[in-house]
């Protein structure tokens, strides 16, 4: 197909306007409303995008669903789908300085981050492509004269509510797993973080994906995600946020009823071993917590410390602690600034309450000189010991706040681990290997890295979490199975 022209145009002075893609056409919401990009560096708006509503929603949920049942999108064969899925993750591989310089000016990460979220987009791309011919189904042993097979089907029109937080890399897991299924999708991506996401879409037709197959609709998430959340014209959503709105989007598809996957945080630990290498622990112990500022579901928040080693411990990471740099997004520093003043307040507060309750701060990161004033920065923090009932312990912070607490012994450490409302990933730190394999099974979580600590990476990896922190798994070739759901055909041949 020939795509249309799609780059952005001028709105008013420095700044752009980007629209949203709904059956192959940039449009604007239906009643003309906007709403501001801010950058998080300066607080400087530099783009503008619709604020959608219902209709929008509508608009989009229906071109997605006659892609689906009766046009070009749904004809596909499994391995069209898949050589489409590939051209995307070369499209956005020939262009990752580009849409990681945008990244990183739309949230504020680092731009070397900002690039890696699109090497990481571009794989996921490419990962689903190659896979979406190989969702196989099964036959299984009947009675005498049948032959049953069980086949995937996909849902038919999948809905993805995307954060803003890592927008390119979610985007890439969860929507790049859907469309390798056949389905149809349409996105709602979060008000603080839409631009890489549009860019996707257009790049999408350009590479010849049909109309409809990939709608983005931008706005609030009460106003557009709510209205996609709850339409009857989805068959399955996935979800990436906070608990209390994960709440809403899983009562949302019940009274629909209709499946979900749900990716809500976590106060992830990792757990230190007197005998653990420390030269090697050390470093990443630090740069699970500042990654992306710390506004990262499985950021290792807690650290905890076999207490004849905890001294020792605790003073390697504040010396690397201190060392931390926070900075503009274009200085590329350890961390940026957090995404809103909203975020930024919220993670001051948490300081503030620890120091009130007399918790030991043990380092503090440094921020760059001559930030502009308008920017969302905050400074690292390192407590400890934190007590095990302390709010700094047992909830989600979202931002570069690390609590060191000490255990006894490894059923205590157990205990530590698995002893906060949430279940997403964990590291272990040890020497002795079956000491290793016997905390790694007994975590409640959904990954568990022994001497490392992916923060959730890996795109091969299934990724999800219990509790708290959701259901329902994403990433690796298991993501296939939940955006796709079985058919039982069973043939009586005499």
């Amino acid at each position: 197909m020939n795509a249309p022209t799609l780059q952005p145009q001028p709105a008013t002075a420095g700044t752009t306007a980007y629209a949203n893609i709904v059956d192959g056409r940039r449009v604007p919401a239906a009643d003309g409303r906007t709403l501001d990009s801010v950058c998080p560096s300066d607080g400087a708006v530099f783009a503008t995008m619709p604020r959608s509503g219902r209709a929008d929603v509508d608009a989009a949920v229906a071109a997605a669903r006659v892609a689906f049942e009766t046009g070009p999108w749904g004809r596909l064969t499994a391995t069209e789908r898949g050589r489409l899925l590939v051209r995307l993750g070369e499209a956005v591989a020939a262009r990752v300085d580009e849409l990681g310089a945008l990244e990183a000016q739309d949230t504020g990460k680092p731009l070397s981050q900002g690039r890696a979220d699109m090497v990481a987009a571009a794989r996921y791309f490419e990962f689903y492509g190659t896979a979406a011919d190989k969702l196989h189904g099964e036959t299984i042993p009947f009675l005498n004269g049948y032959t049953v097979a069980v086949t995937r089907e996909p849902h038919g029109v999948t809905a993805h509510i995307v954060p803003w937080n890592y927008p390119a890399q979610i985007f890439g897991r969860s929507v790049g797993a859907s469309l390798a299924c056949g389905n149809a999708c349409v996105v709602k991506p979060a008000e603080d973080a839409c631009l890489s996401l549009l860019r996707f879409a257009e790049l999408a037709l350009e590479v010849g994906f049909p109309p409809g197959a990939l709608n983005v609709v931008t706005g609030l998430g009460e106003e557009a995600g709510a209205a996609l959340a709850s339409h009857s014209g989805i068959d399955f959503i996935s979800f990436t946020g906070s608990p209390e709105v994960g709440t809403l989007i899983q009562t949302a598809a019940a009274r629909n009823h209709i499946g979900c996957t749900l990716e809500l945080g976590g106060k992830s630990p990792q757990i230190v071993v007197a005998d653990a290498d420390l030269d090697a622990a050390t470093p990443v112990l630090v740069r699970a917590i500042v990654q992306n500022g710390g506004q990262t579901c499985s950021a290792g928040s807690r650290v905890l410390i076999e207490r004849s080693a905890y001294d020792r411990v605790a003073g390697l990471v504040a010396e690397r602690f201190a060392q931390v740099r926070v900075g503009h997004h274009l200085m590329d520093l350890d961390l940026g600034a957090m995404i809103n003043a909203g975020q930024k307040a919220r993670v001051e507060g948490f300081v503030a309450h620890a120091r009130a309750d007399g918790l030991p701060m043990l380092a503090e990161g440094r921020l760059a000189p001559d930030l502009p004033a308008g920017g969302f920065y905050v400074k690292p923090s390192l407590f400890g010991p934190v007590p095990r009932g302390n709010d700094l312990a047992q909830e989600e912070v979202f931002g570069p706040v690390l609590s060191l607490m000490p255990f006894d012994d490894e059923a205590d450490a157990v205990r530590l681990a698995n002893g906060t409302p949430y279940g997403l990933v964990a590291g272990v730190w040890t020497a002795d290997a079956r000491r290793s394999m016997r905390v790694a099974r007994a975590m409640r979580c959904g990954q568990v890295f022994v001497n490392g600590y992916g923060a959730g990476g890996g795109i091969e990896l299934p990724f999800g979490g219990v509790k708290k922190s959701g259901h329902g798994r994403e990433k690796g070739f298991e993501a296939l199975y939940e955006f796709s759901a079985s058919r039982t055909i069973v043939i009586n041949h005499g």
